[in-house]
């Protein structure tokens, strides 16, 4: 049914403890600000309804007070995205793939420093692990269509309706797929990272019915584990809203969303991660990047030709659009 071992998915996420410690600490600390935030706006926001105007203004201030908090958060994560990536993220893919290898890394806190080491030496800079993560998510959609959509994993004719549905939950699946790119990147020796971005997603369409099959039954499991956390979360996040002032009570189906994307960013990410980086690493071993699917992927993707640019700027840690500048 599936290529990974679910105990030793769970045993590398016991041995890179101090990365889930830190996944939770960011990932709930969001989750906290949120639940201030909104709280704190809709205090203002029901004080000042209550100064200028009757019970419903005041009730109305409230809502659109937490309506401005909660936004004003959301646009925080946004904007420290590329850091969550680069220190969260990627460090502790780069120990995941250390391990996936059978070698040892150090505990406690010193796997943090070890796991940073690793994401510099690779990429210099935040903005270049970033840049690359967004051309590959870029190029990922691309794949799936280059290999015929879901046909290739139900070739039963006359059921278009189904299909649609089944692509719909492929493309879901691939949330992922850029991490275990990123875990290619960190684990050979190139010192091009552009290049091996691309090796590593040319591999990834070589061996992509595999790899896929494998996504969505890890993504179907993650998502029915998200909904699960979402109906046991909504009872308490209405608690907590019914001690804000006005009427908040449809808030409670957003912040249980809050709630189980952060258990899904500390807890479940990380296995799907480790699952995928597994098969992936099996699959490609021995195997050398096809010329055909790098044509096949140039001719598809502007993003592909963009990395392969990208690619051949790269000298000594700069890109072509860094030394142009100088």
């Amino acid at each position: 049914m599936w290529d990974f071992s679910i105990s030793n998915t769970l045993s590398i996420m016991f041995k890179t403890m101090p990365f889930i410690i830190l996944r939770m600490v960011v990932f709930f600390g969001i989750t906290i600000a949120y639940i201030a935030a909104t709280g704190l706006g809709a205090g203002v926001g029901f004080g000042i309804g209550n100064v200028f105007s009757d019970t419903d203004g005041a009730a109305g201030g409230a809502m659109w007070g937490g309506v401005f908090g909660f936004g004003a958060v959301s646009v925080a994560v946004y904007w420290i995205r590329e850091y969550i990536l680069y220190i969260v993220k990627a460090g502790h893919i780069a120990v995941m793939v250390r391990l996936i290898d059978g070698e040892d890394v150090p505990a406690g806190q010193n796997q943090i420093s070890y796991a940073k080491e690793i994401v510099t030496a690779r990429f210099a800079e935040s903005n270049v692990l970033f840049g690359i993560d967004q051309l590959l998510k870029g190029i990922i959609r691309v794949i799936t269509g280059l290999i015929g959509g879901v046909g290739m994993l139900l070739p039963i004719p006359g059921v278009q309706g189904l299909f649609k549905f089944v692509n719909s939950v492929v493309r879901m699946s691939l949330t992922y797929v850029d991490e275990v790119i990123l875990g290619y990147n960190m684990r050979i020796d190139s010192q091009n990272p552009y290049e091996s971005a691309q090796d590593g997603l040319v591999l990834y369409a070589q061996n992509a019915k595999s790899m896929i099959k494998n996504a969505v039954w890890l993504s179907i499991f993650l998502w029915i584990l998200s909904f699960v956390v979402f109906l046991i979360m909504l009872a308490p996040a209405g608690a907590i809203l019914y001690l804000y002032p006005g009427q908040l009570g449809g808030w409670s189906f957003v912040l249980a969303i809050v709630f189980a994307w952060a258990l899904k960013g500390a807890l479940l990410e990380p296995f799907a991660i480790a699952a995928l980086m597994s098969v992936y690493f099996k699959k490609i071993e021995g195997q050398e990047p096809n010329p055909e699917w790098r044509a096949k992927l140039a001719g598809a993707s502007d993003k592909f030709v963009e990395l392969k640019d990208k690619a051949l700027g790269y000298v000594s840690g700069e890109t072509s659009d860094q030394s142009q500048m100088r």
